[in-house]
């Protein structure tokens, strides 16, 4: 029997149902952890199934510790889980943020990241009383800067970052009234 997280919601857009993550969710997500797609968030073509599993543990874990967290975005045309985006706020975090990943590289500039980090966003506003979000960014990743800056976040200089000593560029996201 595989034990799944109770009482999480579950959200949907137009392509994607957006459901806390699965153990089966693995076999789709450990080849992005293991790949130098993932040099962002810390992941790589030097980590192992090992490291992928236990971040997947984390993202699982951080709904038990939270009672929110990252939604896996699932394809509702074939069920295939395509990627994580959502709320993220782990000790030492200066601000929550939403974040995104898309594990599958046939996925990547479909739109969809844009898709579900809107929705999640509704979501850490409207059902979770946010009132502030940022997206941590690492100065390199360029798609990930062109998505922030899509979804009308804004370059934040002022804002403190979770590793002082690390590059990251900080993006803010537009007020929630903002968005109404």
């Amino acid at each position: 029997m595989t034990a799944h997280l109770a009482d999480t919601p579950v959200l949907e857009t137009e392509r994607l149902i957006l459901r806390a993550p699965r153990a089966e969710d693995f076999d789709a997500f450990a080849p992005f952890v293991m790949s130098e797609r993932s040099r962002f968030i810390g992941g790589g073509a030097d980590k192992d199934r090992g490291f992928a599993w236990r971040v997947l543990a984390v993202l699982s874990g951080h709904w038990h510790l939270h009672g929110w967290g990252t939604f896996v975005a699932e394809s509702k045309a074939s069920g295939a889980p395509l990627g994580s985006m959502g709320p993220w706020y782990p000790a030492g975090w200066p601000e929550r943020e939403l974040g995104w990943t898309i594990w599958d590289p046939r996925a990547e500039g479909t739109g969809i990241a844009f898709e579900a980090v809107e929705r999640v966003r509704r979501h850490a506003f409207g059902d979770l009383g946010w009132t502030t979000a940022v997206s941590y960014i690492d100065p390199r990743n360029t798609r990930s800067i062109a998505l922030a800056e899509r979804l009308g976040c804004r370059l934040d200089e002022t804002a403190a970052r979770p590793h002082p000593d690390e590059p990251c560029l900080v993006y803010r996201h537009p007020a929630p009234e903002a968005l109404a």
